[in-house]
């Protein structure tokens, strides 16, 4: 009669440490997170200081995260109001940028994917990018075709966009963010 309710929680402790140990791979990459404004970066996660969690995100993925001195990656799936980035809807991300040598910004699906899309075109560069007089950036994401830098969002639900700052000169090690402007992200149009 014991070894049934020891089974029971023997069984119970296995799922729970299985599903959590699930959740964590895929809904995030890594613990060691820094949040500004609606980017969040991991500026570990391609260290050798990177916390399990975040090798076994990659691990799973295949993909390769890059290392401090070489970039960060910054990922928002959440406007600067905190509403859920939608593809259906016009997205302005406006504002300038933390110095680096070059940077790339990507749309997404919800997974990761890119976009596929008539106009072909998935993101911009530091390079093909046209800036505001004050040097800004000013980059829309919508379905509807519009002048300027714009990307193509597909009409899909949920989006998200990255970030990639090659060549930045961060300073995480204090726990402060030095240098760390970020853009905004504002929604200005839903259907």
């Amino acid at each position: 009669m014991r070894l049934f309710p020891l089974a029971f929680i023997l069984a119970a402790s296995v799922a729970l440490g299985l599903g959590t140990t699930y959740e964590a791979v895929t809904r995030t990459r890594g613990l060691d997170m820094v949040k500004l404004g609606p980017w969040e970066g991991w500026p570990r996660s391609g260290t050798v200081q990177a916390d399990p969690y975040a090798r076994a995100v990659f691990a799973r993925s295949g993909e390769l995260p890059l290392e401090l001195a070489d970039g960060l990656l910054f990922l928002a799936t959440n406007d600067s109001a905190g509403a859920p980035l939608d593809g259906r809807c016009d997205i302005r991300i406006v504002g300038s940028l933390p110095q680096s040598r070059l940077w790339t910004i990507t749309l997404t699906d919800e997974d990761g994917h890119l976009i596929a899309n008539e106009a072909r075109r998935h993101g911009f560069t530091s390079a093909e990018t046209v800036y505001r007089d004050d040097g800004e950036i000013d980059i829309v994401l919508s379905p509807r075709a519009r002048a300027g830098n714009w990307i193509p969002s597909g009409a899909r639900g949920r989006v998200k966009v990255a970030l990639r700052l090659y060549d930045a000169p961060f300073s995480f090690s204090s726990g402060g963010q030095e240098g760390a402007d970020m853009p905004r992200i504002v929604t200005e149009r839903c259907p």
